[in-house]
């Protein structure tokens, strides 16, 4: 059932816009009408925390087939909610024009708007997730190099004292790239006969992958940086980034959930392999610092500090509770049952 709900790729800028105004036409809502009947099924739009990357066993047609390195898993958090069948359209090192509508391409994939658009049209969509900013100006992935170099390196500074001035910068840059792609996905499902009552639309922030709290030998554990450095990425860069993209929520009238503390007490190296939430460092510092890896190589360090399976059924069974319920914006936080669910969370401020 699945792989009849994907649509293909879409890649021709003119297939979006005609898919738009067979919307305006009223043809996509008597797609809809007739398939409003049908289960639900729930749409992931975004990068890599959303894709799955780092949880393994990745799709047919996402693990480098024709040049397409999307790393699709099943076990991502979308087909594990108890809210309806998941489509994953979700891509590693997606931006947010690669989920807007437009001409951007990525890992052979064109607009995730205009995907949604498809599959809205002929399935009941009850929910929509969107998690996407890690990639434009935070880099993510470049902020994580820069504190494995800073440990490493004792001549060059921590990464909070490099990217720490200018996080707050970074953090506002992305907001309107968001907010362009999440205006573009209100406008697909209109276009499919939607109203904004019909689904319900989620703007998610990241979980903090690393902690301060880690054990004397974490760097040849798969953790290479500074307990400061991680102190800093926890407390204050994931936080940063968590309101920028509330407020991006509040503006579009989505709701959000803040993933920042979703894996507390579970990030990479605080605790027993086996229980963590958060992968490890998966390839050599020095090879990756040094730029030496290879293709291989770097698609392993993508993997690295991202949700593991086990993380991502945390963060769905605190996404169906949050969906289910009336609250505008919550946080996932772990609670004593093991599990994690939403708590309040105030406007304007990471939890």
């Amino acid at each position: 059932m699945l792989n009849s709900l994907l649509p293909r790729p879409v890649r021709i800028p003119l297939l979006v816009l005609g898919a738009l105004a067979l919307g305006a036409l009223g043809l996509g809502g008597r797609a809809h009408a007739e398939a409003r009947e049908g289960p639900p099924v729930v749409v992931a739009l975004g990068d890599s925390a959303a894709s799955g990357e780092g949880a393994g066993d990745y799709e047919p047609g996402t693990r480098g087939e024709g040049g397409d390195w999307c790393h699709r898993s099943p076990a991502a958090y979308v087909h594990r909610t108890t809210l309806g069948t998941g489509v994953n359209l979700a891509c590693s090192g997606a931006a947010a024009a690669h989920v807007a509508l437009g001409s951007a391409v990525h890992h052979t994939e064109g607009s995730q708007a205009a995907r949604l658009l498809e599959v809205a049209r002929r399935s009941r969509v009850v929910a929509v997730t969107v998690q996407v900013g890690a990639n434009d100006d935070p880099d993510m992935s470049g902020t994580a190099v820069a504190c494995i170099r800073a440990f490493l390196d004792p001549r060059e500074p921590g990464c909070r004292y490099s990217l720490g001035p200018g996080w707050a910068g970074r953090s506002a840059a992305v907001a309107p790239r968001i907010e362009a792609a999440v205006r573009d996905v209100r406008g697909a499902m209109a276009s499919a006969g939607y109203g904004d009552a019909d689904y319900a639309l989620v703007l998610l922030s990241y979980a903090a992958p690393g902690s301060e709290a880690m054990p004397a030998w974490h760097a040849v554990q798969g953790c290479p940086y500074s307990r400061p450095d991680a102190a800093w990425a926890r407390t204050e860069a994931f936080p940063r980034l968590a309101e920028a993209i509330g407020a991006v929520a509040d503006r579009t009238g989505a709701r959000f959930l803040d993933l920042t503390r979703a894996a507390e007490g579970r990030e990479a190296c605080t605790g027993a392999l086996r229980d963590e939430w958060q992968r490890r460092l998966a390839v050599d510092p020095r090879s990756l610092v040094q730029g030496t890896l290879g293709a291989a190589g770097m698609r392993l360090f993508q993997e690295s500090f991202h949700p593991t399976a086990a993380g991502h059924t945390a963060i769905a069974g605190c996404l169906s509770e949050f969906v289910r319920s009336a609250a505008p914006r919550a946080a996932c936080v772990p609670a004593r049952d093991g599990l994690v669910h939403p708590v309040p969370a105030p406007q304007g401020v990471a939890a």
